[in-house]
Parts: structure tokens; C-alpha cells; sequence
């Protein structure tokens, strides 16, 4: 599905990536574990062709998309939830849902039975939504893509307990329905509850990687890479 391997990437003369390995297999949840500023956003602006790296290795499905751009990444089956969730703030719900939407089991109609609450505010504009709404559509616009593998970027930065719970239930819902997911966040006892396998960055590298069951035997990975 996607296969990093050795991945570089730099802003201008600051080195950020010192050979990333990352892959994610068909159906898989991995997260992306790390403290901020690590380098888990540049891992996924290289993957998704926002920035160009400087070495390495990135294939989708078999294909070398290294460096490619980003119409072509998404064209290869990524869908990506971005950080900051970036939806369209004057375009209404269900326009920002149709903005992205291709041929493939995700329609409108199953984008509201996953998100009852983008239904009943789908006349709304985005600029109108609460935060959990905007990341509940942005969730929303990555699938009406149709993707093989969603990409979420700090998926509950921000949110209240309640609407993080949602997005959790979102994300479970999707690994039972066979997708894959890829995502960064902060709540490792959330994440564990889903997810297959975890890789944790540290200052660039790749420090740990392993199951939930490792994980969660392992606590010092906690302790020393991703509390504050």
C-alpha cells in the first residue's frame, strides 16, 4: 500500500528527515507517534508531494511517487486529512463533500450515516462549523475521494473529550470496514485501542516501532518519546 523507505527531507539548509522507513499494509492502522517538531507533519507533506525530499524512497501500490505532485499522490489512492483540517470556509457542507468526490463506495449518503451531524448542518458553510464539525467534514471530504489509504494529520488536535470520542469511534468504524488508515496524534491510549502498529520519530529518525501489544509492554517508549 505505502512503502517509505530512507526518507530525507530538508527546509532550505535545515535538515528535518534522516531516513524515514514507514510502510502501511492493506486494511492496517499505524500511527505515527511523536512530540512536536519531530518531523511527523514533513513526513507527510513529502508523502502527499507538498515537499519535494531531498532522498529516499515513496511508493503507493507499487508505484515510485517519490517527488510527485500532489494531484498524482491523490490520484494513486491517498487521502489526506491535513493538519489545521483546511476545509472550505464559504463553501457549504455538502459542497466541500461533492469538491472531492469521485466514483467508489463513499458517497454523500454514507459520508452522513458515518457523520449524522455534517447531515443535519450539510446547508451550512464550513466557516460556520465547530471545530469537531470542520474535522468531521474534513474526515468526510478525504473519503468522498475514495482513497486506499487515509491520512490524518493530528486527527483530534484541539478537540473537546466528547467530539474526540466520536472522531475514536469514526476511525474504528473504518478499520472494521477494511480501510487503511495512517494517523498522528497525541492520545496513545486512544490509538492503541485500533491500531496495528505504531512508528515513533524522534528529532528526524525512527526510534521505536512495534505492535499495540509492544506498546502498551513497553511503557518506557511512553516515558521517554512522547510525553512532554
Amino acid at each position: 500500500m505505502l512503502d517509505v523507505t530512507g526518507l530525507t527531507a530538508a527546509y532550505g539548509e535545515s535538515r528535518i528527515l534522516f531516513g524515514i522507513d514507514l510502510h502501511v499494509a492493506q486494511g492496517e492502522v499505524v500511527t505515527l507517534l511523536g512530540r512536536n517538531g519531530m518531523g511527523k507533519t514533513t513526513t507527510i507533506k513529502s508523502i502527499f508531494g507538498l515537499l519535494r525530499p531531498t532522498g529516499g524512497n515513496i511508493c503507493i501500490n507499487g508505484r515510485d511517487l517519490t517527488g510527485a505532485a500532489p494531484h498524482l499522490v491523490a490520484g494513486a489512492g491517498l487521502g489526506l486529512v491535513p493538519e489545521g483540517r483546511q476545509i472550505f470556509p464559504t463553501l457549504t457542507v455538502q459542497e466541500n463533500l461533492q469538491a472531492t468526490a469521485t466514483k467508489g463506495k463513499w458517497t454523500l449518503d454514507r459520508i452522513y450515516d458515518l457523520f449524522p451531524r455534517l447531515s443535519e448542518r450539510r446547508r451550512n458553510m464550513g466557516n460556520q462549523l465547530s471545530g469537531g464539525e470542520q474535522q468531521m467534514l474534513a474526515i468526510g471530504r478525504a473519503l468522498m475521494t475514495n482513497p486506499r489509504l487515509v491520512v490524518l494529520d493530528e486527527a483530534t488536535e484541539g478537540l473537546a473529550p466528547l467530539i474526540r470520542a466520536d472522531i475514536w469511534a469514526c476511525l474504528a468504524r473504518l478499520k472494521a470496514e477494511g480501510e487503511a488508515i495512517l494517523v498522528i496524534d497525541k492520545n496513545v491510549d486512544a490509538l492503541t485501542k485500533f491500531a496495528d502498529r505504531h512508528v515513533v520519530i524522534e528529532k528526524g529518525r525512527v526510534v521505536w516501532h512495534g505492535t499495540t501489544a509492544e506498546i502498551l509492554s513497553t511503557p518506557e517508549v511512553k516515558d521517554r518519546f512522547l510525553h512532554v
